[in-house]
């Protein structure tokens, strides 16, 4: 099951400053995350379902991506975006 609606507008709304702002890096970042927690949950059940492990190796190579753009854009952002997320202790 995918992330719902509603947890996409929270997820833009917490990290992205508001609903519409989908567009920003934050928000793009904290959502993957959140895809990648779902996926990880339906892969320690599912050990066996290696196309799902392929996009999720996809997403967080995505994310990092993402992380790298950030970190050389917006060094305090990134920092506080790592901190929110739980993201590289």
């Amino acid at each position: 099951m995918s992330i719902t609606k509603e947890k996409k507008v929270k997820v833009f709304t917490d990290f992205g400053g508001n609903a519409t702002n989908t567009g920003s890096i934050e928000g793009q970042i904290a959502l993957l995350s959140e895809r990648i927690a779902h996926i990880s949950q339906h892969l320690q059940a599912n050990k066996k379902d290696f196309s799902t492990h392929r996009g999720l190796m996809q997403l967080v190579g995505q994310r990092k991506r993402l992380l790298t753009y950030l970190q050389k854009t917006n060094l305090s952002g990134y920092r506080s975006l790592i901190e929110k997320l739980g993201l590289r202790k």
